[in-house]
This record gives structure tokens, C-alpha cells and sequence, in this order.
């Protein structure tokens, strides 16, 4: 089925999901109206930090928009994007780019399609208000708690001074948006889930809802062991959200946005089918050396999704506590 979207771009089957390397932009263009199902991805959070002089500098270690943090309990931490370094200029820049890909999203999905987009504290006002400025619903936020290493720094080159002082809250959560493309006018939910397989969320198999608070862990170092991604989301999240965001387990889920292919492999995993879009050749082959990989674990805390590993089992809605990750 992904097989029709692939063009005449470079591309590679995986399971029952296929990886396009392409520009999602350019992808998207192409994408005939009312096709896909919904979206799950995790875009570049200020667009800057993934320009190639920010990548070099995170590549030299000089960091740039990427703070390079220290080594703690012996380990080396991987750099994070400092979006409080984004000017009005690049923030106006961030808004545009979020409308005009919002605008390609709605055309793409079918009616009542779910979109899951990962985002942070500085910038998600502006992502979610430039995607209802495109033509898509909000229907709220996810919250993956989880400690990251964002915030609860003293003042820079006066911590000493100031050391009672911390320059903004420490990060204890990472918000996603949801949002929807508008039903068709006169249409309800069951309308619309009986005519495009869309309009609602997938409910757990002991019947309990999906939740908009998820207890997370940091991607666990396995994971970052086979996809080394500045960005890469652990699997105990992602096949969670790919299994809600089809509602009667039918369709396409797309990440037009896929690095490593995170995404992709909670799809391969929970036994749904999914499109991967990266315009950049390193990630594009990390994602084709790392995402059976990733879908082949077995991760505790999700073996009641409805998957290749796991049909039999009931899901148990409590995620892993971040103690177990370690």
C-alpha cells in the first residue's frame, strides 16, 4: 500500500512501512488529497538547529544553538537545542515554516486525521497557534512527563555570583500537540469513522481510554546505542502514540520528519503500517540500519499493544517509572 507514495524518490521497504528520502515539503506536495491517516513525528522544534552551520558546530563540539552539556555520573549527555537562543527574526521564520507545513498536512490527511508533533516549553505556543493558523483543530496536549537536562542552570559566567539563582525552571515535561483535521461539515465522529477510518483515538485493550499524561523515561541507552539521533524518542512512548492515533488500527501513519526512525519502528512493532520522510542521507540510512532493530525489542511496560510481539496481551496503563529505564 505505502508503495504508491513513493514517486521517484529513493526509498526502502521495512516491514509493512516504507522510508523516503525526500524533502517532506516537496513529498508532501504530491501527496493527493485525503490519504493519509494520521501523522506522528517530532519536526526540527526552532528549524535553526538542524541548519548545516548549527550542525557542524554541534559536530565540533562548539555547540551553537546546541548546548553541549557536561558529563554526569560518568556519562556523556547529548546536546540539546537551546531555544531561548532564537531571535524574533528566527521566530517569525519558525511560524512560517509551521503554516505552510500544516497547510500540506490538512491536504494530505483524510477528514478526522490525528496529528501528534512533538515540541518543548519555549516554542510550543508558536507551533500549535501556526498550525491552527493552517487549517488543523487543536484538540489539546499530550504531556510526557520526563526529567531532560533543560533549565535549573545558574546565570551563565555568573553562577557564582548568583548562585542562589536559577535562569529558568528545570524541564520536568515535554508537551505534544494534538490536533485534527476538521470533520467534514455535517459529519460526527461515527461518520466519519465508518467513511475514512478516522475522526477519534484508539482505545486500550482493557477498554480504558488514552490518556493525555504518559509517565516516560529518557530513550534508554540500547536505544540510542543502534540510532545515534541527537532526537530520538524511546519506543515505550512511540508505539503508544502510533497505536492511538489509528483509531480502528487501519490506515497509514506518516513522519515527515522521521530521523532515525523512531516512529517507523513503534508502526513495525505494533503491527501498523507507516511512511518515513528525511531529507537528510545520514539519518535517511541510520533510519534504514536501525528501525527493524528498534521494532524487533521487546520493551517492557507496552506488551499489551496489539503488535507483532504481543496480540495476546491486556495493556497495562501505567508506563515504566523513570528508574527503570536505567
Amino acid at each position: 500500500m505505502t508503495d504508491r507514495f513513493t514517486f521517484d524518490f529513493p526509498n526502502a521497504e521495512i516491514g509493512a512501512s516504507r522510508l523516503i528520502h525526500a524533502d517532506c515539503f516537496e513529498w508532501l506536495r504530491r501527496i493527493p488529497t485525503d490519504t493519509i491517516h494520521a501523522v506522528v513525528t517530532d519536526p526540527p522544534y526552532g528549524v535553526k538547529e538542524y541548519d548545516s552551520d548549527q550542525l557542524e558546530k554541534r559536530a565540533n563540539g562548539t555547540g551553537g544553538i546546541w548546548r553541549i552539556p557536561p558529563s554526569f555520573d560518568g556519562s556523556n549527555r547529548q546536546p540539546l537545542p537551546r531555544f531561548t537562543a532564537l531571535d524574533a527574526a528566527e521566530r517569525s521564520r519558525l511560524r512560517a515554516f509551521f503554516v505552510e507545513w500544516g497547510s500540506l498536512v490538512v491536504n494530505a490527511l483524510r477528514p478526522g486525521g490525528h496529528v501528534f508533533i512533538a515540541t518543548n516549553a519555549f516554542v510550543s505556543q508558536l507551533v500549535f497557534g501556526a498550525l491552527v493558523e493552517s487549517g488543523l483543530e487543536f484538540r489539546g496536549e499530550l504531556i510526557r512527563l520526563v526529567r531532560t537536562l533543560r533549565g535549573g542552570d545558574r546565570p551563565k559566567n555568573a553562577e557564582t555570583e548568583f548562585s542562589t539563582v536559577c535562569s529558568m525552571a528545570k524541564g520536568c515535561y515535554e508537551p505534544w500537540g494534538i490536533l485534527r483535521k476538521p470533520l467534514r461539515q455535517g459529519m460526527r465522529v461515527s461518520d466519519c469513522l465508518r467513511e475514512f477510518q478516522t475522526g477519534g483515538l484508539r482505545r486500550y485493550l482493557n477498554d480504558k481510554p488514552f490518556e493525555d499524561v504518559i509517565l516516560s523515561e529518557r530513550t534508554p541507552r540500547l536505544e540510542r546505542d543502534i540510532a545515534n539521533h541527537p532526537s530520538l524518542k524511546p519506543q515505550s512512548l512511540m508505539r503508544r502514540l502510533v497505536y492511538a492515533a489509528l483509531p480502528l488500527g487501519q490506515g497509514i501513519i506518516v513522519d515527515p520528519f522521521m530521523g532515525a526512525g523512531s516512529t517507523i519502528a513503534a508502526a513495525n512493532a505494533v503491527g501498523v503500517s507507516a511512511m518515513g520522510v528525511e531529507r537528510d542521507e545520514t539519518f535517511y540510512e541510520l533510519a534504514r540500519n536501525a528501525v527493524a532493530r528498534l521494532a524487533s525489542l521487546q520493551i517492557p511496560h507496552t506488551d499489551g499493544i496489539v503488535g507483532a510481539h504481543a496480540r495476546e496481551l491486556l495493556f497495562h496503563a501505567s508506563a515504566a517509572p523513570e528508574s527503570a529505564a536505567r
